[in-house]
């Protein structure tokens, strides 16, 4: 290990921590709030040597923080400055979190490589506890895991391709919000959140995640994403879902792109409706003609019955002409 440069050890740790023999590990993961300077325990159980700690966050496969007691600490680029090792006793991993955002929500595995008794690991989820429990729903009705989970829009906008649309999740609460969390749905694809507004005791805080719009959060938490030069890829379902006094409320919308000059959905779906009532008269109307044809027919055969018997030869002579 002496002769790795220590500008490069950090890379050397991603190559081969995967080979490290399986480790003693923690049955259970810990909970943790999300909130600045929250702290994330990793504290080895036994004595020894520590060799070096890691941090992961699943699944991610690569280290979000190393500790080395020779080469020092390394970090990932979107943890530096705001990940520090405590580092309270010899065998202590732990660290604590600054300028943590929604975006740190997730489950964290540590592993503590120690000598002579070998590695030990511990995960950790990290949750935002503010948010009101969901209630417990019956189990009787509750659907079964392998039904898809059916998305119905509260909204739907369509927008021409290029042109700037402005999605806003106004809603009527019931109670005092405290927070909104924005997320998209793009086609058959996961939940991921774009946006959130919350307040705290410095003010209003807006995150805003989103690589295809702005996010703006108003003073009454009503949030909306402004979108410049729509793209086919825009659309999708999004949702709103807002956290209150009261329970937790949500709007969903459904943005429905066009190309300029198609077809969007409305005006396929009018056609379609044109051509089914277009079809239903054309059905009436052959109907009406078939009907007024037998009658006709009818009537002719009623007439012959009533004919004497002398004339029914001659009646039969004029239809055969």
């Amino acid at each position: 290990m002496e002769a790795v440069q220590k500008d490069h050890w950090y890379f050397v740790v991603l190559i081969f921590l995967p080979f490290l023999k399986v480790a003693v590990q923690q049955k259970e993961a810990v909970t943790v709030r999300l909130e600045e300077g929250m702290v994330l325990d990793c504290l080895c159980p036994w004595d020894g040597n520590l060799s070096m700690v890691s941090w992961t966050k699943v699944p991610d496969k690569y280290p979000i923080a190393v500790f080395h007691p020779e080469y020092g600490v390394a970090f990932s680029h979107h943890y530096r400055r705001r990940v520090e090792f405590l580092r309270t006793t010899p065998m202590d991993g732990s660290i604590s979190m600054m300028n943590v955002t929604h975006q740190d929500i997730g489950l964290y595995h540590c592993s503590v490589q120690t000598f002579p008794q070998g590695p030990w690991t511990r995960n950790i989820q990290v949750e935002d506890l503010d948010e009101p429990p969901e209630e417990e729903e019956d189990i009787t009705e509750a659907p079964s895991p392998l039904t898809p989970e059916v998305t119905v829009a509260d909204v739907e906008l369509e927008a021409e391709q290029n042109s700037n649309l402005t999605i806003s999740c106004n809603h009527k609460h019931n109670g005092t919000i405290h927070q909104v969390i924005l997320e998209r749905m793009p086609h058959s694809q996961p939940w991921g959140i774009i946006g959130v507004c919350k307040k705290v005791e410095m003010g209003l805080v807006s995150e805003d995640y989103s690589d295809r719009g702005t996010v703006s959060c108003a003073d009454s938490l009503d949030v909306s994403l402004h979108l410049t030069g729509v793209v086919l890829d825009d659309g999708g379902f999004y949702r709103c879902t807002f956290s209150t006094d009261v329970g937790v409320q949500t709007t969903t919308v459904l943005l429905s792109v066009a190309i300029p000059g198609g077809f969007s959905l409305s005006v396929y779906m009018m056609f379609i409706y044109i051509g089914a009532g277009a079809a239903v008269l054309v059905l009436f109307i052959v109907i009406i003609i078939v009907a007024l044809k037998q009658r006709k027919k009818n009537r002719r055969e009623e007439y012959r019955v009533k004919l004497h018997p002398s004339q029914r030869q001659k009646w039969r002579q004029w239809q055969r002409q």
